[in-house]
Formats: C-alpha cells, sequence, structure tokens
C-alpha cells in the first residue's frame, strides 16, 4: 500500500483523505445500483475509488446481510479482493478448502464408504486459497471499502423500487422512482446517468427493462442448512460429496470457525406444477433425510443457525443490458443473479455475481471519467453472458450427476472425475474472454506463454527492486481503473539506455506518446497506464539509477518518486520466467485490463501495435 502521496498525515491509512463533511443525499448521479448483493457492493466498491463519479446504492431490506446465502469462494475471488484491499481478512477467517472427500455405497450395502480424497485445487493454479466464509462477511468487507473511500458511500437501505423510465434526456436519461420501504409512504425520485439492477433473481430492473430469465427447472428438491453438528463422521471438517444407495446426496461445506458445517441435502423430486414452498420443509426433516443418507455415521444438530429448500433450475437471461441492434448505447444494465441463476453446490453464484460486477465498474469508469468512448460499455454483455451460459451448462451437468444413482462403482465415480476435471472452471480461474475491442487476437503467445491472451493475469512470486520485498507481482494491480503494461525484459536488458525496455518506454512517455495522449495534463504519469517492468538480472546486481524515468516517476503534489514499480525474478523459488513461460532471448510485453484479464502479449519493439490498441479504446485526453 502506498500513501504519503501528497503530503504526511496520521491515522489509517486505508482510509481516504476526506473532509468530515456530511453530504447530503444526491437526486441525480452518475450511476444508480438497485440492490446490495455481492454484485452490488463489488460494483459500487469499485466506483467508491472515482472521487470525480457521483453513485447512489438502493436496497430494499432494512440493512445489511446478517446470516445465510452464499459462502464459496473461489480462488479468483480472492485474488479480485486482494485488489480491494481485504483478502488478507478473507484468508484469516475463513475455512480453507484443502482436500475433497467422496464418499459412495459400500461393496457390502451397509451405508457409505469413503471411496477417495483428493487435492482441492492444484499446485500454482493460484496464490490465493479456496476459501469458505459467510457471504454477510464478504459484505461488511466491502461496505468498509465503501466507507472508506474519498465519498464515504453507504447504501440506502428500505428503498424499494416502484418504476424506472428510460427518457429522452441527454446527460440523465434514467429515472427511478423509490418508496421508502419502513411504511411512511415517503417516495423519491433519482435520476442517473447509467443505472445497474443487481437485485436478485426477481429483478424489477430486468423486468421493467422488458427482459426475462429463460430456462428450466430440474424439478429436484434440495434442502440447504449451516448447523452446529454432532457426529461420528470422520470427514466432517473436509468437504464431502456423499452419494448414497437410495436416500440421496449430501454435499458437506465445513465453515469458518471450527464447527459450524453446511450441508446440501438432496430431497425427493417435485411433481408438475409444484414448488419448493409447497412442500412445507422443516429443518427437522432436513436432518432426517442427512441421518439416512449418511448412514451408519450418526449426526444431529446442536444448533440449527440457517436453513432454507429451493428446488434446481438453470436460467439466463439473452441480454445483460438495454442497448440494441440499431446502436443505441445502453444506459441500464444488470448483473448477478438478475441475469443468471443455478445450483449453489458448484459455489459460483456469488463469485459469477462478483465478476460480472467487477468486469462492468471500471468500463462505467473509464467512459464517466471521459477516457473511453461509451462504446467501451458493449463488451459487458458481450464477455459475461458467454460466461453465464457457459455457466447453466456446467451447472447442468454438475447437478445432473452429483444427483444419479449409480448403479455400479463406475458410474458412482462419474461425479468425481467430472469434479476433478472442471476444477480450474470452479476455481474461476478458467475464464476466458475472445478477442473484441479490449482483448486482442493472440499473434505472439509464444513470448509469454502463461499468460494467455482473455484469461486473467496469473500472479507469481518477484522482489520489488527498490526496497528487496518480497511479493506477488499481480499484488501491484490494485482496483483502481488503470491499465497496465508489464514489460518483462530480453536477457541483459537492465533497463540502461539502448535496451528494448528503455526505447519502450521513451516510446511510450515521449511528449507526443501514448501515454501524452491519454493522461489528462494534470494528472499523474501513470493515472491511465501503469508501466511496470520485470528484469531477469538477481534484484542485487541491478542499478535502479539506470532503469528508465517512466519506471521511477515523480508523482503528486509534491513530486515524489515512486519506487514500486521495478521487480527482479525471486531469489528463492520459481523464477517467473520459467514460471510464467517467458520468452528470455525476447521479452514480452504484457497489456493488462484493469479488471486484471490479458489483453495481449506483444514484442517488446511493437510500439506501433501498443498504440494502435490503446488509440482504438482510450480518448486523446493530453
Amino acid at each position: 500500500m502506498q500513501f504519503h502521496l501528497n503530503g504526511f498525515r496520521t491515522g489509517d491509512p486505508s482510509v481516504a483523505e476526506q473532509p468530515e463533511v456530511t453530504q447530503p443525499p444526491l437526486d441525480t448521479v452518475d450511476v444508480l445500483i438497485v440492490g446490495c448483493g455481492p454484485a452490488g457492493l463489488t460494483l459500487a466498491a469499485q466506483l467508491a475509488q472515482f472521487p470525480d463519479v457521483t453513485v447512489r446504492i438502493a436496497e430494499r431490506k432494512p440493512g445489511p446481510l446478517e446470516v445465510g446465502q452464499a459462502d464459496g469462494i473461489a480462488c479468483r475471488s480472492v485474488e479480485m479482493f486482494q485488489a480491494f484491499g481485504f483478502a488478507e481478512k478473507v484468508v484469516k477467517e475463513g475455512y480453507w478448502v484443502n482436500e475433497v472427500t467422496f464418499w459412495r455405497p459400500a461393496r457390502d450395502a451397509t451405508g457409505i464408504a469413503r471411496a477417495d480424497r483428493i487435492q482441492d485445487v492444484e499446485d500454482d493454479l493460484s496464490e490465493m486459497p479456496h476459501v469458505i466464509l459467510s457471504q454477510a462477511r464478504i459484505h461488511d468487507f466491502y461496505l468498509e471499502v465503501m466507507r472508506n473511500a474519498q465519498r464515504r458511500l453507504v447504501p440506502d437501505y428500505n428503498r424499494e423500487l416502484v418504476s424506472l423510465e428510460r427518457t429522452d434526456d441527454a446527460d440523465h436519461p434514467v429515472t427511478a422512482t423509490f418508496a421508502h420501504a419502513d411504511g411512511s409512504g415517503v417516495t423519491e425520485v433519482i435520476r442517473a446517468r447509467y443505472l445497474v439492477g443487481c437485485d436478485g433473481a426477481r429483478s424489477k430492473v430486468r423486468a421493467q427493462m422488458g427482459h426475462a430469465l429463460e430456462g428450466q427447472s430440474a424439478r429436484q428438491l434440495w434442502g440447504v442448512m449451516d448447523i452446529l453438528p454432532r457426529t461420528d463422521f470422520p470427514d466432517i471438517r473436509l468437504k464431502c460429496a456423499i452419494q448414497s444407495q437410495d436416500a440421496g446426496s449430501i454435499l458437506i461445506i465445513p465453515r469458518e470457525g471450527g464447527y459450524m458445517v453446511r450441508l446440501y441435502i438432496e430431497l425427493d423430486a417435485l411433481g408438475d406444477g409444484e414448488r419448493a414452498a409447497d412442500r412445507g420443509v422443516t429443518s427437522d426433516q432436513l436432518i432426517s433425510r442427512a441421518q439416512q443418507i449418511m448412514a451408519p455415521y450418526q449426526i444431529e444438530a446442536a444448533e440449527v443457525a440457517w436453513w432454507s429448500a429451493y428446488e434446481i433450475g438453470q436460467r439466463l437471461c439473452d441480454r445483460f443490458d438495454d442497448g440494441d441492434l440499431a446502436g443505441h448505447q445502453p444506459r441500464i444494465f444488470i448483473a448477478g443473479d438478475a441475469c443468471h441463476t443455478h445450483s449453489p453446490k458448484a459455489g459460483q453464484g456469488m463469485n459469477v455475481s462478483m465478476a460480472d460486477a467487477f468486469n462492468l465498474g471500471w468500463k462505467l469508469a473509464a467512459v464517466l471519467r471521459g477516457q473511453a468512448e461509451p462504446a467501451l460499455l458493449q463488451t459487458y454483455s458481450e464477455e459475461r453472458h458467454a460466461k453465464a451460459k457457459e455457466l447453466i451448462e456446467f451447472d447442468r451437468d454438475m447437478a445432473r450427476l452429483f444427483s444419479a444413482k449409480p448403479r455400479d462403482a463406475a458410474e458412482a465415480a462419474l461425479f468425481q472425475e467430472y469434479f476433478q476435471k472442471h476444477g480450474r472452471y470452479t476455481a474461476g480461474v478458467e475464464t476466458r474472454y475472445t478477442p473484441s475491442l479490449i482483448t486482442a487476437t493472440p499473434r505472439h503467445q509464444a513470448l509469454a506463454r502463461g499468460y494467455v491472451v482473455g484469461k486473467r493475469f496469473h500472479s507469481a512470486p518477484v522482489v520489488r527492486l527498490a526496497d528487496a520485498r518480497p511479493m506477488h507481482l499481480a499484488h501491484a494491480f490494485t482496483a483502481d481503473g488503470r491499465w497496465r503494461i508489464v514489460l518483462f525484459a530480453p536477457q541483459g536488458d537492465d533497463g540502461a539506455r539502448g535496451g528494448p525496455v528503455e526505447r519502450l518506454c521513451h516510446h511510450l512517455s515521449s511528449p507526443q506518446g501514448l501515454i501524452a495522449r491519454v493522461t489528462p495534463p494534470a494528472a499523474d504519469i501513470d493515472s491511465v497506464i501503469d508501466v511496470r517492468a520485470v528484469f531477469q538480472h538477481a534484484h542485487r546486481d541491478m542499478d535502479l539509477t539506470q532503469v528508465p524515468g517512466l519506471l521511477t516517476p515523480q508523482k503528486g503534489r509534491l513530486h515524489l518518486t515512486d519506487y514500486e514499480k521495478v521487480f527482479c525474478p525471486a531469489p528463492a523459488g520459481p523464477d517467473i520466467f520459467d514460471l510464467r513461460g517467458i520468452d528470455r532471448t525476447c521479452g514480452a510485453a504484457v497489456i493488462v485490463r484493469p479488471d486484471q484479464y490479458v489483453s495481449d502479449v506483444v514484442p517488446l519493439d511493437a510500439h506501433d501495435k501498443i498504440d494502435a490498441f490503446f488509440d482504438s479504446i482510450l480518448r486523446n485526453t493530453g
């Protein structure tokens, strides 16, 4: 974390400097967010990083989420939390999913027996673990990020959306009317440049856009409960998939704190036209079914913290914005469960919802701040709809295999095989965006095989040159809306004049260069495009004074030098050039989007190609 840039100040550096003046609610804003679920709070936390963007977030509930709902947090989501500054809290507090066990019918027909035990996340998939932590705690962390931002953003609770209209107003074409849900009868009208519906599967925003979730239900009833168990089941503190012979299936998810577990319990199929609520399921019935499935082991609930019943269904909206084929730019968007719904057993709901919002947030900020043309916003629906469609197909297969009644050992093993095969997908690291305005067609992938164009930037250990600090490279990429260009130097290049890194830095930072064109005159040189470099030399053999000025820029009101942009391979452990397949002879330049996905890999001398890529996206503001 960097601070003191504009002068020394005391106190918590995570709290942005701001005069303690209470700002009145705004009835005209840049972005209005409806819903305080994981998608809404991710978006609000992202937009809160930009003091020149006005935001309100409205929620119909009376206050923050306290219990229940999602809990599985994929590795990729924890990587994203690192960008927001609270990954350490999640990792410290959460349950780490290290191994998974699979239980199937015992051969002697006496109940269930353990069939296998495997590693949950493969080595070097991510520097972050797969963790389990209450969705309510994730909300708490996002709310803290919002409160600490310069605008001190807090949700408006007890706000029920009544109506939504898109008008011809050129500046604020979206008008939303809310009723105060406290029974006061008060209504409030808010006008916005953009509105984002993060208001769940029964989204009023989606309905008023004229969109619908399309798909089918599997007609399978499931129960879910968080309990403090008393049991003799040996794997109660491991993630377990249990398939019994006749009583159904259970997924056991240990929860944070060392004692609580979550049980996903298969119940009977629903009849035609029947809904989950029609069954009148009770927590006692869920425990009874769990006891049948887990026999001969015993389990009872010392306390039930939360429970619910639901039916499996996979549904998808055909578009995530109100744009149209006639070329009208979108002004209203939906994200999260408002776009897609599926079963919870793969642990993807909250994770995909947050990924939706992280994808959209930086794009809205770039357009609102005048950095990019509105056409950038069209990539949101294009990219995230494709990912949601993949998720629906994956979830349908996962749910079917988990509920299957195996006739023999080979059929029983199918679920485990599917689980292992798709481990990278459930970890959230397999998302790959196809070529578009912001993702190039890969032509030089061989220069950096481990940084696949369209996939997230896979972090690796490095040491920071200026202070010899060991760290992960991607942890330097915060959720601040900036593009990154990471320069991997070829052999022999130490940044000195005439080398490939220096020539590219000189080209980028020249008075008529790319950075000058896209950076506002009064802004820091790295405020739009942040250039960093990794050299092959050991850090003790490098001379920081020899690297280009672009890599040690003077910034802020006091013109202080930023010493945190130059890195070398970690002295102990794998070398980043080997680990990520960087061509040692040629080096490479890796262009990274603000949401940490790789836009392109190009040669260090491809100056015109880098210029052309950014010129197609960013406005000339210099």
